[in-house]
């Protein structure tokens, strides 16, 4: 069975590197990095991944418009939140787009990881 692939949408260097260290370490592939929206939309369509990892605060257009649009152009996208601004609108927002997963920054690595296991059963 081929790894689950994962696009990771993050202005952060140093955050997009931890996360491909943590996942690539329990057998998920990482096939692209973008660091904003825009970027993040082409590599996905231009990638298709299994789930995307993606921040919601970024330069340009944020991570729940990108995740809309993203949606709107293959509704069964697999999408995972996260988010320094775990607050309940933060949430709601995230819901309203018919998206189930938001992970706080800074991340616990059992939860992250957890939550891809959970994206992968749906």
């Amino acid at each position: 069975m081929s790894a689950t692939t994962i696009l990771v949408v993050d202005d952060s260097p140093f955050a997009s590197q931890q996360i491909k260290d943590i996942v690539e370490g329990n057998g998920y592939k990482v096939v692209g990095y973008a660091k904003n929206g825009e970027e993040g939309i082409r590599l996905y369509d231009e990638l298709k991944p299994d789930i995307t990892i993606l921040d919601i605060i970024m330069p340009g257009i944020d991570g729940l418009e990108t995740a809309e649009i993203i949606l709107k152009n293959d509704p069964d996208a697999k999408i995972m939140m996260l988010s320094s601004l775990c607050d309940a609108g933060t949430l709601e927002e995230v819901k309203s787009i018919g998206l189930k997963y938001l992970v706080p920054k800074p991340w616990e690595d059992d939860v992250l990881l957890a939550t891809l296991e959970m994206l992968v059963k749906n």
